[in-house]
């Protein structure tokens, strides 16, 4: 059975002007309750998304709005006892360097929401909870943003090494290995707070070998003009001489008057044992983005494909 990439959710590089991530977890107080309040968002979640952008094209204006729902490990054997599991599907336990450590943390339900028209996005999330306030605590929820042309917080161009749009659906949603999640996809969310004043003080040249690349123009510098732990040599994973990537993106957040910024890292794949083998190496090599910043959050989900949210919503799991 071949990948079809109209039946996945939104799990491309699309960072949107505005951006909300919202992190749930599951009350467990009731379990048909919450089965059955999982179906009914399941179906109407669509039905919100797809009012949405109709009425937001009312405006003369296109807003964009990608949406990705996914659901923790814990979760899905919660919500579908009797259902099959992805193969790769696992909780999240935190990794560990030896100066660093990703911590896990807490997480049954994700969504990730962003649009070009910061109303849409307002939108709906409050609508979407009203399907979910009921039987989920929120765990999190961080507003981000797009930075300038398309620049990490740090300000230097993100994502230059994730696949082109062309090539994204192979690296990005589950294929015939795992063919009842065919057109699913491993999504990996965690919160970076970062030490501005630190990176600030570095000079451009200190900056650029910190991270491998000239800060103004995106070239990458020659090896021996890195750190030796510089991030887009901390993050390239190779296996068996081919490098494996996966659909990332790095989005700002900020409450500058509090002095808290920082970078929400979303990251979709096909197989989350590349996105997990990616985080252990920038950890094994202290990734030089980790001196400057503190993890607060990391948890992985499963996006399903949009014919198996409506298997959910008909209550076919």
């Amino acid at each position: 059975m071949p990948i079809k990439p109209t039946d996945a959710q939104d799990v491309w590089k699309d960072v949107g002007q505005h951006v909300q991530f919202t992190v749930l977890k599951l009350k467990r107080d009731d379990q048909a309750k919450a089965q059955e309040a999982i179906q009914e968002f399941a179906d109407r979640s669509q039905a919100i998304i797809r009012s949405l952008r109709i009425r937001d094209s009312h405006l003369q204006s296109d807003s964009e709005l990608k949406v990705a729902i996914g659901f923790s490990s814990a979760a899905w054997d919660y919500l579908f006892p009797k259902a099959a599991k992805p193969k790769e599907l696992e909780t999240y336990t935190g990794l560990t360097g030896p100066e660093y450590k990703m911590p896990a943390s807490e997480g049954d339900i994700f969504l990730h929401i962003r649009a070009s028209n910061e109303a849409v996005v307002y939108e709906a999330q409050t609508q979407f909870r009203q399907f979910l306030q009921d039987v989920t605590e929120v765990v999190d929820e961080t507003k981000g943003f797009r930075y300038f042309e398309g620049r990490a917080i740090i300000g230097f161009i993100d994502g230059t090494e994730a696949p082109a749009a062309e090539d994204a659906a192979d690296y990005a949603i589950i294929g015939d290995e795992d063919p009842e999640f065919i057109n699913g996809s491993y999504a990996f969310a965690q919160k970076w707070h970062h030490d501005m004043a630190f990176w600030e003080n570095m000079k451009t040249e200190e900056q650029e070998k910190a991270i491998g690349r000239q800060k103004f123009n995106d070239l990458e510098l020659e090896d021996d003009e890195k750190y030796a732990n510089a991030h887009n040599v901390s993050a390239k994973f190779d296996e068996n001489g081919v490098e494996q990537k996966i659909i990332r993106m790095n989005v700002a957040y900020s409450d500058p008057a509090a002095g808290d910024t920082g970078t929400y890292f979303m990251g979709y794949a096909r197989h989350w044992t590349v996105t997990k083998n990616m985080l252990q190496q920038m950890l094994d090599k202290s990734d030089f983005l980790l001196t400057f910043s503190d993890i607060l959050s990391g948890q992985l989900f499963f996006v399903p494909s949009r014919p198996m949210l409506a298997q959910i919503a008909d209550g076919e799991l």
